[in-house]
């Protein structure tokens, strides 16, 4: 390559780059439901919170690990907020944790969220079922969820849906 074309093609990449560590990169009009005001440091409150409306509710809590930059957590966080899935919502508590990428080294955040259920992450988004407890019932598909978006709706409603 020569010169003339490196600083153009230099300058436009980093144009095209992803968000910076720490920039939340979402579909627009869109919240970032990874992080809030109240939970950003730290997202366990939040869990707690769910885990305590469950006690009262008696549904199972969905803990979405995962973080806006994150293009599978942010779609799979997405589908969960269209109308189609409102079912899914009625039917759990769900809290969404920013652990960032804890499988990329140097990005992830809140190691104590994966920590207290046992996790190792693998990939995000892993979305562990728990119940009002804040036991695991879903351990080995949890991982399972860091391809969210390559996956069917269809395929995820009946997975949400179909546990008892």
């Amino acid at each position: 390559m020569t010169r003339r074309f490196a600083l153009p093609l230099a300058i436009t990449l980093l144009a095209l780059a992803p968000a910076a560590a720490g920039e939340t990169r979402t579909i627009p009009g869109v919240e970032d439901p990874y992080r809030t005001d109240a939970f950003v440091a730290d997202p366990m409150p939040a869990i707690d919170a769910a885990l305590a409306r469950a006690r009262q509710s008696g549904k199972p809590v969905l803990l979405v690990m995962g973080t806006g930059d994150c293009h599978d957590s942010a779609w799979l966080a997405n589908l969960l907020g269209t109308a189609r899935f409102a079912p899914v919502r009625d039917r759990y508590e769900i809290v969404y944790a920013d652990i960032g990428m804890p499988h990329v080294r140097g990005l992830g955040r809140s190691p104590a969220v994966p920590k207290r259920f046992g996790f190792r992450i693998k990939g995000t988004p892993t979305v562990a079922i728990l119940d009002a407890e804040g036991r695991v019932l879903n351990r080995r598909a949890a991982p399972k969820w860091r391809n969210a978006a390559s996956r069917s709706e269809d395929e995820i409603y009946q997975e949400l849906m179909g546990r008892d």
